[in-house]
């Protein structure tokens, strides 16, 4: 799909038109959003208490949050995680520093998982407002990466649409020798989710967003805001960076979420479904 352009969230007026999203609200959800557009000088000149915040050092361990319903693992060790689905270019970053020292933890594995822009997990039938959507059989918006000298584990994959009941977020574990250490999810600028899916035809649905960052029981649960990213507007794409403090002794996850009744079939192609080693 083409390139939104620049968003005035960030600075200049899309290409195609006037946002839906007056200027006044973006300053005024912007002023109080606990993540930071780092690429906006402009925006954030005129938003006294805003400041823009550079990335520091997470010598901290970093929340944990549910795995939700929808995790598997397809054993995909891979970049680009889109499989060809339309949605605004999204490049993840993450650094995973050990908390004992703050160094980078080379090695760590990262996977991922999100709903392409629509709002629908891949692998699962029974989603949607009717519960009439199946995924089945598909492995789109999630995959895995390793850590490489720095700590950083990076994917090409699209801005996350939402679901009823959620603000927009991006699920992530963390590994360390095969052991599942952290558990979280990265959580984005409402400004910024709400100007893309007024604007981008992929994103766009009858249903009315009602959750935000703000009223989000478990975004709310992140009280030090260890996973709001950290995210730049690039040439033809935003780049959302987390930064990930994990201990080698300690695991930081909840993962008691129920499971749907009817787990994923056949993600793998040529597995069979009950050798499937899904978490």
């Amino acid at each position: 799909m083409p390139w939104l352009g620049k968003s005035p969230l960030l600075g200049k007026s899309p290409s195609f038109g006037k946002s839906l999203l007056s200027r006044r609200a973006t300053l005024t959800t912007l002023a109080s959003a606990p993540a930071i557009i780092s690429s906006a000088p402009r925006v954030f000149a005129q938003a006294p208490g805003a400041p823009a915040i550079g990335l520091t050092p997470a010598c901290i361990l970093t929340p944990a949050a549910v795995s939700g319903p929808f995790y598997f693992d397809p054993k995909l060790h891979r970049a680009d995680i889109t499989e060809g689905h339309p949605g605004v270019p999204l490049r993840l970053r993450f650094i995973v520093l050990d908390v004992a020292n703050c160094t980078p933890m080379s090695g760590a594995r990262v996977d991922v998982w999100h709903t392409r822009a629509d709002g629908y997990y891949s692998g699962y039938p029974g989603q949607g407002d009717k519960h009439t959507v199946d995924t089945s059989g598909r492995t789109f918006m999630r995959g895995t990466q390793v850590a490489d000298a720095r700590g950083e584990a990076l994917f090409h994959t699209v801005y996350p649409g939402w679901y009823d009941g959620r603000t927009v977020h991006i699920h992530f574990k963390i590994f360390i020798d095969d052991k599942n250490m952290l558990t979280g999810q990265m959580y984005f600028p409402d400004a910024l989710s709400q100007y893309i899916f007024a604007n981008v035809g992929a994103y766009r649905r009858k249903a009315v967003r009602n959750v935000f960052n703000t009223n989000d029981e478990l975004a709310l649960q992140d009280g030090t805001h260890g996973g709001y990213c950290d995210i730049k507007e690039e040439s033809d794409h935003y780049r959302a960076t987390l930064v990930v403090g994990v201990s080698h002794t300690v695991v930081t996850a909840l993962d008691g979420t129920a499971k749907p009744s009817v787990q994923p079939r056949a993600i793998v192609p040529g597995v069979a479904p009950e050798k499937q080693k899904n978490g």
